[in-house]
């Protein structure tokens, strides 16, 4: 039997409830995922660029990226991505408060393959993140990193 296949995730959210409970919801996951944490959209590309303390940082194969962030929005981190040769083409699921038209227009124009308003209720929530780890971990075909 072929070993399960390993899935980094990488959720870039200043909300640390909201952290706890996705890594909650994965950790159910019937896929083995590495899940990683960062709180702003600098902490990001300084993760994915493996910078100083992220020198040894996995390439996440999907990117939850929150809008509403410190120092640098969800918007401007996924416009640094999709400049990036090596993130031009991993899965970013925008998972935010947020149910503005022009933040689900702009995040559609810089390429995010999702646009999800987090639920409100606990157990909704949950069961939104379940979805999101069957859909991206287990249906889709993820891009072969560059």
């Amino acid at each position: 039997m072929a070993d399960k296949k390993i899935v980094e995730i990488l959720m870039v959210d200043d909300d640390e409830g909201d952290t706890f409970m996705v890594q909650e919801a994965l950790a159910d996951s019937s896929c083995a995922n590495n899940f990683q944490v960062v709180h702003d959209g600098e902490e990001a590309l300084e993760f994915m660029g493996k910078q100083g303390r992220f020198s040894d940082a996995a390439t996440p194969d999907i990117v939850l990226l929150d809008i509403n962030m410190p120092r640098m929005n969800g918007h401007e981190v996924l416009s640094w991505m999709r400049d990036q040769e090596a993130y031009k083409l991993t899965p970013v699921i925008i998972l935010t408060t947020s149910s503005s038209d022009i933040d689900i227009r702009e995040s559609y124009e810089k390429q995010a393959n999702c646009f999800i308003t987090k639920p409100v209720d606990l157990k909704k929530y949950d069961g939104v993140i379940k979805v999101i780890d069957q859909f991206w971990t287990e249906i889709v075909k993820l891009p072969p990193k560059q």
